[in-house]
């Protein structure tokens, strides 16, 4: 291929180009031995080329990296290949290290036989610097932390947010932001990803609903930030979460103990029967209905006594989670007994009670894996309103109950 003064250049021996290369270079033949280095890599690693010369690369490379020895050139040439690229740690004759890309060239003769290696190597030490700091900054954050792709999936976490939201590094590396948020309030969170990855704005603060593992809500604040690639368009985003109430959420753990669920992290009884009698004061304030939808696992037994009750209680954990993601924020979920799960929403009218009792029954009647099982979970599904402030709230549960039982009775005929 001709270029511009390339009579000039053929005419140089190519030791006078690499002599006068301000990037160091090393030339090793088939065996790994080293045939040639270059001023600047003298300089890098503050040694005599004799010593570089009578010295095998094992020699100068960091005892966990990577050699390029007389194994990897043989794999190499093997797979065809002319090019390869290794980030590894040189060490210099003070006995420190210094980072590097290494970017090795299979030489070859005109009739295409390899002849030697030709290695440019690129100083990376305040790159991977940079790397090193951030990654310790993640890791000793007092709050949570992480980075999220473009499409919305973690690609690093901290433990601290690991230990917010009660999974693991590894299940959290595998999901998407939106797993862990309720699904009615998905929306806002998507719009303001959309805005994020978009360039519309730099940072979005937001509180919201996360869904704790162990099931239970918990309050988030959380900041995002993205970071620009080397073209300036978003590459990243980079998020902070802290828990809502600080001192006080720590202080009300035994509260929170006492009215959930120790399995599914719902409201237990108490606190739905708390909740429910304070939602029936209220009805005398306006029109809207007061709607409590009951519903009945109809195979946990058979669960229990084919896998054991572990499986069983995977099942009732998996119910409870379905359930969380088909009410709205402020509708209560609980576990009302061992297999009966209540639902209580204030809404507008008949229609939007009937619709969440809906909602309820197509979440709780599909095939699942529990613990590795595929099983069939099947629930039958009552409804019961009222607007009356007389109706007490024993007598609204009841009907619930009632109806269920009406449902459950016209399914098995």
């Amino acid at each position: 291929m001709a270029t511009r003064g390339s009579a000039v250049v053929n005419e140089m021996p190519w030791q006078t180009i690499l002599e006068q290369a301000a990037g160091p270079v090393v030339v090793l033949d088939l065996q790994a031995r080293v045939i040639y280095v270059n001023p600047a890599l003298c300089q890098l690693l503050g040694r005599d080329a004799t010593y570089l010369l009578d010295h095998p690369p094992r020699d100068t490379t960091h005892s966990e990296d990577l050699v390029l020895d007389r194994d990897v050139i043989d794999t190499v040439i093997a797979e065809g290949k002319d090019t390869f690229e290794v980030e590894k740690r040189l060490l210099r004759s003070d006995g420190s290290k210094v980072w590097t890309l290494i970017d090795s060239s299979l030489i070859r003769d005109s009739d295409g036989k390899p002849l030697f290696f030709l290695s440019q190597i690129h100083d990376i030490s305040a790159r991977r610097e940079a790397e090193l700091l951030w990654h310790r900054t993640l890791a000793n954050a007092p709050i949570g932390m992480a980075l999220v792709d473009l499409n919305g999936y973690w690609t690093e976490v901290n433990d601290k947010l690991c230990e917010l939201v009660g999974y693991s590094r590894d299940e959290l590396l595998t999901m998407h932001f939106t797993d862990l948020t309720y699904p009615y309030e998905s929306k806002q969170g998507l719009a303001d990803f959309a805005d994020l990855i978009e360039g519309r704005y730099d940072t979005v603060s937001l509180e919201k609903r996360y869904r704790h593992k162990d099931g239970h809500p918990i309050w988030m604040l959380i900041r995002a930030s993205v970071v620009p690639g080397a073209d300036e368009q978003p590459a990243y985003l980079v998020s902070q979460y802290e828990t809502i109430g600080g001192e006080w959420m720590r202080d009300s753990h035994l509260a929170h103990m006492a009215l959930h669920d120790p399995l599914t992290g719902l409201a237990n009884r108490a606190l739905l029967l708390d909740r429910l009698g304070k939602e029936h004061t209220k009805l005398s304030e306006g029109e809207d209905l007061l709607a409590v939808v009951l519903a009945d696992l109809d195979e946990l037994k058979p669960v229990n006594d084919r896998f054991g009750h572990t499986v069983g209680d995977q099942l009732l954990t998996t119910a409870a989670h379905r359930l969380l993601d088909v009410v709205r924020p402020d509708d209560t979920v609980a576990r009302f007994g061992g297999d009966e799960f209540v639902v209580l929403a204030r809404i507008t009218d008949l229609p939007t009670a009937e619709a969440l009792r809906g909602r309820v029954e197509e979440c709780l009647n599909t095939d699942v894996v529990a613990a590795g099982h595929h099983l069939n979970l099947s629930a039958s599904v009552g409804l019961a309103t009222t607007r009356d402030p007389e109706t007490s709230t024993d007598a609204l549960l009841h009907r619930a109950d009632r109806d269920m039982y009406r449902h459950k009775a016209r399914s098995h005929r």
